[in-house]
């Protein structure tokens, strides 16, 4: 994921946002604020052979304490015509790569549990359910659960 992709990365994030089950954000944020909040080397785009963007996934840290270091929560979005084609998976087992090869131990997310295809995603390359947080934060004035998910290192 590069500067250029920045048009199409924000279009597909705010597809994602706009169905209401993806995210508590209401918009994108700016690309400045999207490129820093996310780790340089743990970010990917799929595109089609004339370039638009499918999709992305990206990482960022939890935490800033030594602790942590080798902990983050990713996020994987696709355009919402290119979905239920393997986009997703491809995105999260780059992303999945990558972390790997970092010594990242642990990638995790939290997925309200709506999102059944996000779910189902996650199950398939390798997550599991650490549990739900009840009525963590308010979406358009309405309680939202959380599916926390997990994908422990099997190398580190």
């Amino acid at each position: 994921m590069r500067p250029e992709h920045a048009e199409q990365v924000l279009a597909i994030y705010q597809a994602g946002i706009d169905t209401g089950d993806a995210t508590f954000e209401t918009s994108a944020p700016t690309w400045d604020a999207f490129d820093r909040s996310k780790l340089p080397d743990q970010r990917y785009v799929a595109a089609d052979a004339d370039g638009r963007l499918l999709g992305w996934a990206a990482a960022s840290a939890v935490s800033d304490r030594c602790a942590y270091a080798g902990v983050v929560e990713h996020s994987v979005y696709v355009s919402p015509d290119a979905q239920g084609r393997g986009i997703g998976r491809a995105l999260l087992d780059t992303l999945i790569a990558s972390t790997e090869a970092a010594g990242i131990w642990t990638v995790q997310s939290g997925v309200f549990p709506e999102n059944t295809a996000s779910l189902a995603l996650h199950h398939a390359a390798g997550f599991r359910i650490v549990g739900t947080r009840e009525r963590l934060g308010r979406r358009d004035g309405v309680w939202r659960d959380v599916v926390l998910l997990e994908r422990r290192s099997t190398t580190h």
